[in-house]
């Protein structure tokens, strides 16, 4: 086996991340909008801004994240 690891396994575990990924992005932007909001007085707007803001982050993770572990695997296939 290679020092790295093989590419599949190491494109498995970062796609298995993903739903970790997009639920603690979620849960960061809406909870620093409640802050936001209660300390400004606000509400509901940063709240609101900061769940989609999360949301939008954790589809941006996916997103590369699947690009990345297609890469490798196309990489691998190649091999």
């Amino acid at each position: 086996m290679t020092p790295g690891g093989d590419p599949q396994w190491r494109s498995l575990g970062e796609l298995a991340s993903i739903g970790m990924t997009m639920v603690l992005s979620t849960v960061i932007g809406l909870g620093a909008g409640y802050w936001g909001d209660r300390w400004l007085g606000t509400s509901p707007w940063l709240m609101l801004s900061g769940l989609l803001l999360g949301i939008v982050t954790g589809f941006v993770n996916l997103f590369r994240s699947v690009k990345t572990a297609e890469r490798r695997m196309n990489e691998s296939d190649h091999d």
